[in-house]
Protein backbone atom coordinates (compact mmCIF):
# COMPACT_ATOMS: atom_id res chain seq x y z
CA UNK A 1 0.00 0.00 0.00
CA UNK A 2 2.60 2.38 0.85
CA UNK A 3 4.38 1.60 -2.43
CA UNK A 4 1.71 2.25 -4.27
CA UNK A 5 0.89 6.02 -2.90
CA UNK A 6 5.00 6.82 -3.11
CA UNK A 7 4.32 5.87 -6.69
CA UNK A 8 1.42 7.95 -7.19
CA UNK A 9 3.10 11.10 -5.59
CA UNK A 10 6.38 10.02 -7.70
CA UNK A 11 3.91 10.08 -11.02
CA UNK A 12 2.02 13.13 -9.99
CA UNK A 13 5.09 15.19 -9.39
CA UNK A 14 6.40 14.46 -12.49
CA UNK A 15 3.40 15.42 -14.59
CA UNK A 16 2.13 17.71 -12.88
CA UNK A 17 3.69 20.98 -13.97
CA UNK A 18 5.68 19.54 -16.76
CA UNK A 19 5.38 19.05 -20.63
CA UNK A 20 5.65 15.00 -20.42
CA UNK A 21 5.06 14.14 -24.27
CA UNK A 22 6.87 16.10 -27.05
CA UNK A 23 5.87 13.45 -29.84
CA UNK A 24 2.80 11.28 -30.17
CA UNK A 25 3.96 7.44 -29.70
CA UNK A 26 0.82 5.86 -31.04
CA UNK A 27 1.02 5.12 -34.82
CA UNK A 28 -1.84 7.30 -36.80
CA UNK A 29 -1.06 5.09 -39.83
CA UNK A 30 -2.61 2.16 -38.38
CA UNK A 31 -5.34 4.31 -37.17
CA UNK A 32 -6.15 6.09 -40.23
CA UNK A 33 -6.87 2.11 -41.41
CA UNK A 34 -8.84 1.44 -38.06
CA UNK A 35 -11.20 4.50 -38.21
CA UNK A 36 -11.91 4.66 -41.75
CA UNK A 37 -11.75 8.44 -41.88
CA UNK A 38 -13.99 10.48 -44.31
CA UNK A 39 -14.61 14.31 -44.61
CA UNK A 40 -18.05 14.43 -42.81
CA UNK A 41 -16.25 12.73 -39.81
CA UNK A 42 -15.84 14.67 -36.31
CA UNK A 43 -13.09 12.97 -34.32
CA UNK A 44 -12.37 13.98 -29.97
CA UNK A 45 -8.78 12.42 -28.95
CA UNK A 46 -6.37 12.86 -26.28
CA UNK A 47 -4.46 15.30 -27.26
CA UNK A 48 -0.79 14.33 -26.25
CA UNK A 49 1.89 16.22 -28.64
CA UNK A 50 -0.41 16.86 -31.02
CA UNK A 51 1.16 15.13 -33.89
CA UNK A 52 -1.37 12.52 -34.38
CA UNK A 53 -4.73 14.98 -34.42
CA UNK A 54 -2.79 16.99 -37.35
CA UNK A 55 -2.06 13.89 -38.72
CA UNK A 56 -5.52 12.85 -38.90
CA UNK A 57 -6.22 16.51 -40.40
CA UNK A 58 -5.14 15.63 -43.57
CA UNK A 59 -7.87 13.60 -44.33
CA UNK A 60 -9.93 16.89 -44.32
CA UNK A 61 -12.11 15.66 -41.11
CA UNK A 62 -14.81 17.75 -40.47
CA UNK A 63 -13.80 18.93 -36.83
CA UNK A 64 -11.23 17.35 -34.32
CA UNK A 65 -11.42 18.06 -30.76
CA UNK A 66 -8.31 17.48 -28.89
CA UNK A 67 -8.62 16.91 -25.14
CA UNK A 68 -6.11 16.95 -22.45
CA UNK A 69 -6.10 17.82 -18.69
CA UNK A 70 -2.48 18.68 -18.73
CA UNK A 71 -2.49 22.27 -20.65
CA UNK A 72 0.81 21.84 -21.61
CA UNK A 73 0.21 19.60 -23.90
CA UNK A 74 -2.32 21.89 -25.53
CA UNK A 75 0.06 24.45 -25.23
CA UNK A 76 2.39 22.35 -27.58
CA UNK A 77 -0.02 21.99 -30.19
CA UNK A 78 -1.26 25.11 -30.36
CA UNK A 79 2.23 26.34 -31.42
CA UNK A 80 2.70 23.62 -33.64
CA UNK A 81 -0.40 24.93 -35.09
CA UNK A 82 0.62 28.71 -34.92
CA UNK A 83 4.03 27.71 -36.59
CA UNK A 84 1.80 26.31 -39.34
CA UNK A 85 -0.22 28.84 -39.83
CA UNK A 86 2.86 32.05 -39.95
CA UNK A 87 6.20 30.23 -40.65
CA UNK A 88 7.72 29.15 -44.45
CA UNK A 89 7.91 25.12 -44.48
CA UNK A 90 11.98 25.01 -44.12
CA UNK A 91 11.59 27.39 -40.90
CA UNK A 92 8.66 25.00 -39.31
CA UNK A 93 10.67 21.77 -40.41
CA UNK A 94 13.76 23.13 -38.23
CA UNK A 95 11.51 23.74 -35.49
CA UNK A 96 9.88 20.50 -35.51
CA UNK A 97 11.62 18.35 -37.90
CA UNK A 98 15.27 18.99 -36.05
CA UNK A 99 13.95 20.27 -32.93
CA UNK A 100 16.00 23.66 -32.74
CA UNK A 101 15.49 26.81 -33.84
CA UNK A 102 18.89 29.40 -33.58
CA UNK A 103 16.54 32.37 -33.58
CA UNK A 104 13.55 31.55 -31.45
CA UNK A 105 13.13 34.68 -29.75
CA UNK A 106 13.00 36.75 -33.10
CA UNK A 107 10.61 34.45 -34.31
CA UNK A 108 8.63 33.85 -31.41
CA UNK A 109 8.14 37.57 -30.73
CA UNK A 110 7.61 38.79 -34.74
CA UNK A 111 5.64 35.85 -35.87
CA UNK A 112 4.25 33.14 -33.09
CA UNK A 113 3.60 35.12 -29.96
CA UNK A 114 0.36 37.10 -31.09
CA UNK A 115 -0.94 34.03 -32.81
CA UNK A 116 -1.10 31.77 -30.12
CA UNK A 117 -4.00 31.84 -27.00
CA UNK A 118 -3.16 32.88 -23.85
CA UNK A 119 -2.39 30.04 -21.68
CA UNK A 120 -0.63 28.84 -24.68
CA UNK A 121 1.61 32.05 -24.83
CA UNK A 122 1.78 32.35 -21.15
CA UNK A 123 3.79 28.32 -21.04
CA UNK A 124 6.10 29.38 -24.29
CA UNK A 125 7.12 33.07 -22.77
CA UNK A 126 9.03 30.64 -19.96
CA UNK A 127 10.01 27.59 -22.10
CA UNK A 128 11.53 28.95 -25.51
CA UNK A 129 14.69 27.56 -24.51
CA UNK A 130 13.11 24.01 -25.54
CA UNK A 131 13.99 25.43 -29.11
CA UNK A 132 17.23 26.72 -28.61
CA UNK A 133 19.78 24.19 -29.62
CA UNK A 134 22.07 24.68 -27.00
CA UNK A 135 22.51 23.21 -23.41
CA UNK A 136 23.37 19.22 -22.59
CA UNK A 137 19.94 18.68 -24.21
CA UNK A 138 20.19 20.33 -27.86
CA UNK A 139 16.58 19.40 -29.33
CA UNK A 140 13.46 20.00 -28.17
CA UNK A 141 13.00 16.05 -28.43
CA UNK A 142 15.10 15.94 -25.58
CA UNK A 143 12.90 17.97 -23.70
CA UNK A 144 9.62 17.58 -21.44
CA UNK A 145 10.04 14.26 -18.94
CA UNK A 146 9.65 11.95 -21.38
CA UNK A 147 12.40 13.59 -23.43
CA UNK A 148 14.54 13.44 -20.03
CA UNK A 149 14.24 9.81 -20.47
CA UNK A 150 15.09 10.05 -24.34
CA UNK A 151 18.32 12.20 -23.59
CA UNK A 152 19.14 9.87 -20.41
CA UNK A 153 18.86 6.79 -22.78
CA UNK A 154 21.48 8.54 -25.46
CA UNK A 155 23.64 9.18 -22.68
CA UNK A 156 23.76 6.00 -21.88
CA UNK A 157 24.33 4.67 -25.56
CA UNK A 158 27.10 7.09 -25.84
CA UNK A 159 29.10 6.88 -22.66
CA UNK A 160 28.89 3.51 -21.31
CA UNK A 161 27.22 1.08 -23.54
CA UNK A 162 29.76 3.47 -26.52
CA UNK A 163 27.61 1.82 -29.66
CA UNK A 164 26.72 5.38 -31.50
CA UNK A 165 28.40 4.09 -34.55
CA UNK A 166 26.26 0.99 -34.69
CA UNK A 167 23.18 3.12 -34.02
CA UNK A 168 23.38 5.28 -36.74
CA UNK A 169 24.56 2.15 -39.36
CA UNK A 170 20.93 0.55 -37.82
CA UNK A 171 19.18 3.41 -38.84
CA UNK A 172 20.38 3.45 -42.31
CA UNK A 173 19.98 -0.61 -42.55
CA UNK A 174 18.50 -0.94 -46.23
CA UNK A 175 16.62 -4.71 -44.51
CA UNK A 176 15.59 -6.57 -41.99
CA UNK A 177 18.15 -9.12 -42.50
CA UNK A 178 21.13 -6.14 -42.01
CA UNK A 179 18.64 -4.82 -39.45
CA UNK A 180 18.68 -7.81 -37.32
CA UNK A 181 22.55 -8.83 -37.71
CA UNK A 182 23.27 -5.15 -36.87
CA UNK A 183 20.73 -5.11 -33.64
CA UNK A 184 21.96 -8.76 -32.28
CA UNK A 185 25.47 -8.44 -32.95
CA UNK A 186 26.42 -4.83 -32.40
CA UNK A 187 23.51 -3.25 -30.25
CA UNK A 188 21.35 -5.63 -28.07
CA UNK A 189 24.52 -7.12 -26.16
CA UNK A 190 26.11 -3.92 -24.99
CA UNK A 191 22.67 -2.36 -24.39
CA UNK A 192 20.67 -4.43 -22.61
CA UNK A 193 21.53 -6.40 -19.36
CA UNK A 194 21.04 -6.54 -15.51
CA UNK A 195 21.45 -3.37 -15.06
CA UNK A 196 19.40 -1.80 -17.38
CA UNK A 197 16.50 -4.81 -16.85
CA UNK A 198 16.55 -3.06 -12.72
CA UNK A 199 16.50 0.62 -14.39
CA UNK A 200 13.47 -0.04 -16.21
CA UNK A 201 11.27 -1.66 -13.45
CA UNK A 202 11.24 1.55 -11.48
CA UNK A 203 8.28 3.57 -11.33
CA UNK A 204 10.07 6.62 -10.80
CA UNK A 205 11.30 6.01 -14.12
CA UNK A 206 8.47 4.71 -15.88
CA UNK A 207 6.67 8.00 -14.57
CA UNK A 208 8.94 9.62 -16.80
CA UNK A 209 7.32 8.23 -19.91
CA UNK A 210 3.49 8.38 -18.66
CA UNK A 211 3.68 4.81 -17.46
CA UNK A 212 1.88 4.48 -13.98
CA UNK A 213 2.25 2.19 -11.37
CA UNK A 214 -1.23 0.56 -12.61
CA UNK A 215 -0.20 -0.26 -16.03
CA UNK A 216 3.05 -1.75 -15.10
CA UNK A 217 1.19 -3.75 -12.59
CA UNK A 218 -0.83 -5.26 -15.82
CA UNK A 219 2.27 -6.23 -16.95
CA UNK A 220 4.00 -8.06 -14.36
CA UNK A 221 0.84 -9.72 -13.42
CA UNK A 222 0.40 -11.06 -16.49
CA UNK A 223 3.35 -11.30 -19.12
CA UNK A 224 6.46 -13.53 -18.28
CA UNK A 225 9.29 -12.14 -17.15
CA UNK A 226 7.53 -9.22 -15.74
CA UNK A 227 7.91 -5.69 -17.76
CA UNK A 228 11.86 -5.80 -18.50
CA UNK A 229 11.26 -8.78 -20.14
CA UNK A 230 8.12 -7.32 -22.02
CA UNK A 231 10.56 -4.47 -22.83
CA UNK A 232 13.36 -6.13 -24.04
CA UNK A 233 11.14 -8.16 -26.33
CA UNK A 234 9.17 -5.16 -28.20
CA UNK A 235 12.99 -4.04 -28.36
CA UNK A 236 13.51 -7.28 -30.26
CA UNK A 237 10.36 -6.90 -32.76
CA UNK A 238 10.97 -3.31 -33.45
CA UNK A 239 14.71 -3.47 -34.82
CA UNK A 240 14.43 -7.02 -36.23
CA UNK A 241 10.87 -7.72 -37.88
CA UNK A 242 10.02 -4.23 -38.45
CA UNK A 243 11.57 -1.55 -41.23
CA UNK A 244 13.16 0.49 -39.69
CA UNK A 245 13.95 3.27 -42.50
CA UNK A 246 10.28 4.93 -42.31
CA UNK A 247 10.10 4.30 -38.10
CA UNK A 248 10.22 7.66 -37.58
CA UNK A 249 9.39 6.97 -33.77
CA UNK A 250 12.80 5.83 -32.82
CA UNK A 251 14.32 7.57 -34.98
CA UNK A 252 13.96 10.96 -32.92
CA UNK A 253 14.05 9.46 -29.70
CA UNK A 254 17.66 8.19 -30.74
CA UNK A 255 18.77 11.07 -32.50
CA UNK A 256 16.47 14.09 -31.07
CA UNK A 257 15.19 14.86 -34.85
CA UNK A 258 13.81 13.33 -38.15
CA UNK A 259 14.77 13.33 -41.47
CA UNK A 260 12.89 14.52 -44.57
CA UNK A 261 12.75 11.14 -45.54
CA UNK A 262 11.87 9.74 -41.98
CA UNK A 263 9.00 11.87 -40.41
CA UNK A 264 5.18 12.05 -38.96
CA UNK A 265 3.18 13.46 -42.12
CA UNK A 266 2.77 16.59 -41.15
CA UNK A 267 6.18 17.35 -41.13
CA UNK A 268 6.23 16.60 -44.81
CA UNK A 269 5.75 19.41 -47.47
CA UNK A 270 3.11 19.04 -49.24
CA UNK A 271 1.10 17.80 -46.25
CA UNK A 272 2.57 21.05 -44.33
CA UNK A 273 1.12 23.45 -47.21
CA UNK A 274 -2.80 21.24 -47.23
CA UNK A 275 -2.42 21.95 -43.62
CA UNK A 276 -1.45 25.74 -43.54
CA UNK A 277 -4.35 25.87 -46.72
CA UNK A 278 -7.10 25.62 -43.60
CA UNK A 279 -7.47 21.91 -42.39
CA UNK A 280 -4.67 23.20 -39.03
CA UNK A 281 -7.86 25.27 -38.51
CA UNK A 282 -10.19 22.27 -37.78
CA UNK A 283 -8.26 21.66 -35.03
CA UNK A 284 -9.19 22.74 -31.88
CA UNK A 285 -7.97 21.88 -28.08
CA UNK A 286 -9.46 22.06 -24.69
CA UNK A 287 -7.89 21.59 -21.48
CA UNK A 288 -10.17 19.42 -19.05
CA UNK A 289 -10.78 16.07 -18.36
CA UNK A 290 -12.80 13.98 -21.31
CA UNK A 291 -15.78 13.57 -18.77
CA UNK A 292 -15.64 17.33 -17.84
CA UNK A 293 -15.75 18.66 -21.90
CA UNK A 294 -18.20 15.87 -22.99
CA UNK A 295 -20.65 17.41 -20.00
CA UNK A 296 -20.40 21.17 -21.32
CA UNK A 297 -20.78 20.25 -25.25
CA UNK A 298 -23.42 19.84 -27.17
CA UNK A 299 -20.86 18.50 -30.17
CA UNK A 300 -21.44 15.24 -31.29
CA UNK A 301 -18.42 12.41 -32.64
CA UNK A 302 -18.33 9.93 -35.20
CA UNK A 303 -14.95 8.74 -33.95
CA UNK A 304 -12.83 8.56 -30.58
CA UNK A 305 -9.47 7.89 -30.18
CA UNK A 306 -8.76 7.42 -26.54
CA UNK A 307 -5.48 6.30 -26.35
CA UNK A 308 -4.15 4.67 -22.64
CA UNK A 309 -5.76 6.64 -20.47
CA UNK A 310 -8.58 4.41 -19.00
CA UNK A 311 -6.11 1.91 -17.76
CA UNK A 312 -5.32 4.30 -14.78
CA UNK A 313 -8.79 5.18 -14.25
CA UNK A 314 -9.90 1.40 -14.40
CA UNK A 315 -7.71 0.70 -11.34
CA UNK A 316 -8.17 4.07 -9.28
CA UNK A 317 -11.57 5.24 -10.21
CA UNK A 318 -13.76 2.97 -11.84
CA UNK A 319 -17.03 5.10 -10.96
CA UNK A 320 -15.30 8.30 -13.34
CA UNK A 321 -14.54 5.50 -16.22
CA UNK A 322 -18.30 4.50 -15.74
CA UNK A 323 -19.61 8.10 -15.84
CA UNK A 324 -16.74 9.08 -18.92
CA UNK A 325 -18.29 6.16 -21.10
CA UNK A 326 -21.94 7.26 -20.87
CA UNK A 327 -20.54 10.41 -22.07
CA UNK A 328 -18.90 9.19 -24.29
CA UNK A 329 -22.27 7.31 -25.82
CA UNK A 330 -24.71 10.31 -25.04
CA UNK A 331 -22.21 12.38 -27.46
CA UNK A 332 -21.78 9.19 -29.88
CA UNK A 333 -23.54 8.83 -33.12
CA UNK A 334 -24.56 5.38 -33.94
CA UNK A 335 -21.76 3.41 -35.42
CA UNK A 336 -19.01 5.49 -34.47
CA UNK A 337 -15.78 4.23 -34.60
CA UNK A 338 -13.56 3.96 -31.31
CA UNK A 339 -10.14 3.18 -30.59
CA UNK A 340 -8.03 2.54 -27.18
CA UNK A 341 -4.90 1.22 -26.32
CA UNK A 342 -3.91 -0.28 -23.09
CA UNK A 343 -0.56 -1.90 -21.35
CA UNK A 344 -3.01 -4.79 -20.63
CA UNK A 345 -2.81 -7.76 -23.34
CA UNK A 346 -6.15 -8.42 -22.81
CA UNK A 347 -8.38 -5.71 -21.73
CA UNK A 348 -11.39 -6.84 -19.24
CA UNK A 349 -12.77 -3.86 -17.89
CA UNK A 350 -14.55 -2.41 -20.54
CA UNK A 351 -17.47 -4.85 -21.45
CA UNK A 352 -18.77 -5.23 -18.29
CA UNK A 353 -19.37 -1.24 -17.51
CA UNK A 354 -23.18 -0.47 -17.55
CA UNK A 355 -24.49 2.30 -19.46
CA UNK A 356 -28.22 3.56 -20.33
CA UNK A 357 -29.31 3.92 -24.52
CA UNK A 358 -32.71 4.50 -25.00
CA UNK A 359 -34.12 4.16 -21.52
CA UNK A 360 -32.32 0.51 -21.02
CA UNK A 361 -29.47 -0.64 -19.12
CA UNK A 362 -26.46 -2.63 -21.04
CA UNK A 363 -23.00 -3.51 -20.55
CA UNK A 364 -20.59 -2.32 -23.04
CA UNK A 365 -19.99 -5.54 -24.41
CA UNK A 366 -23.71 -5.54 -25.24
CA UNK A 367 -23.25 -2.32 -27.11
CA UNK A 368 -19.52 -2.60 -28.84
CA UNK A 369 -19.03 -4.40 -32.03
CA UNK A 370 -14.97 -5.83 -32.41
CA UNK A 371 -12.77 -5.95 -35.11
CA UNK A 372 -10.15 -7.90 -33.35
CA UNK A 373 -9.08 -9.31 -36.74
CA UNK A 374 -8.44 -6.15 -37.96
CA UNK A 375 -6.96 -4.92 -34.77
CA UNK A 376 -4.73 -7.73 -34.32
CA UNK A 377 -3.25 -7.32 -38.09
CA UNK A 378 -2.43 -3.79 -37.21
CA UNK A 379 -1.50 -4.46 -33.98
CA UNK A 380 1.79 -6.41 -35.56
CA UNK A 381 3.01 -3.69 -37.86
CA UNK A 382 2.90 -0.64 -35.07
CA UNK A 383 6.58 1.07 -35.74
CA UNK A 384 5.91 1.98 -31.98
CA UNK A 385 5.11 -1.29 -30.42
CA UNK A 386 4.88 -0.29 -27.02
CA UNK A 387 1.35 -1.83 -25.90
CA UNK A 388 -0.09 -4.65 -24.86
CA UNK A 389 -3.19 -4.63 -27.00
CA UNK A 390 -5.00 -2.22 -29.57
CA UNK A 391 -8.93 -2.48 -29.52
CA UNK A 392 -11.83 -1.20 -32.49
CA UNK A 393 -14.70 -1.17 -31.57
CA UNK A 394 -18.16 0.12 -33.26
CA UNK A 395 -20.79 1.63 -31.18
CA UNK A 396 -24.68 -0.01 -32.24
CA UNK A 397 -26.99 2.54 -30.38
CA UNK A 398 -29.71 0.62 -31.13
CA UNK A 399 -29.20 -2.97 -30.00
CA UNK A 400 -30.99 -5.89 -30.96
CA UNK A 401 -30.74 -9.01 -28.96
CA UNK A 402 -29.77 -10.67 -31.48
CA UNK A 403 -27.18 -8.51 -32.69
CA UNK A 404 -26.22 -8.53 -28.89
CA UNK A 405 -26.20 -12.19 -28.92
CA UNK A 406 -23.71 -12.24 -32.11
CA UNK A 407 -21.67 -9.95 -30.77
CA UNK A 408 -20.91 -12.29 -27.64
CA UNK A 409 -19.99 -15.26 -30.33
CA UNK A 410 -17.63 -12.82 -32.79
CA UNK A 411 -16.25 -11.83 -29.38
CA UNK A 412 -15.46 -15.30 -27.70
CA UNK A 413 -14.40 -16.90 -31.13
CA UNK A 414 -11.77 -14.16 -31.12
CA UNK A 415 -10.52 -13.97 -27.36
CA UNK A 416 -7.64 -16.20 -26.97
CA UNK A 417 -6.06 -14.16 -30.26
CA UNK A 418 -3.90 -12.13 -28.66
CA UNK A 419 -2.10 -9.13 -30.13
CA UNK A 420 1.81 -8.74 -30.09
CA UNK A 421 2.27 -5.57 -28.06
CA UNK A 422 4.27 -3.75 -25.26
CA UNK A 423 4.70 -1.19 -22.60
CA UNK A 424 2.20 1.51 -22.87
CA UNK A 425 3.44 5.11 -23.75
CA UNK A 426 1.04 7.89 -24.60
CA UNK A 427 -0.04 11.38 -23.40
Amino acid sequence: MLAAKLSRVVFNLTHGKNLVYNTCWEDPRLDRVALKLTESDRLLVITSAGCNALDYALDGLERIDTVDVNARQNALLELKKAAIRELDYETFFEMFGRGRLTDWDTIYKEKLRESLPASAREYWDKQGKFFYGKGRRPSFYFRGTAGMFAWSMNVYINRFARIRPAIERLLEAQSLEEQEEIFRKDVKQAFWGPKMEFFLRRDSVLSMLGVPRAQRRQLEKHYPGGIAKFIEDRLDQVFTKLPIKDNYFWRVYMTGEYTHECCPEYLREENFNRLKGGLVDRIHTHTSTILDYLESTDQTYSRYVLLDHMDWLAEHHADILQRQWQAIINHADDLSIMLWRSAALEVDFIDPIEVELNGKKYTLGDVLEYNRELANELHAKDRVNTYGSFDIATLHKNPSNNATDDNHERNGATEGNLPHGALAHSG
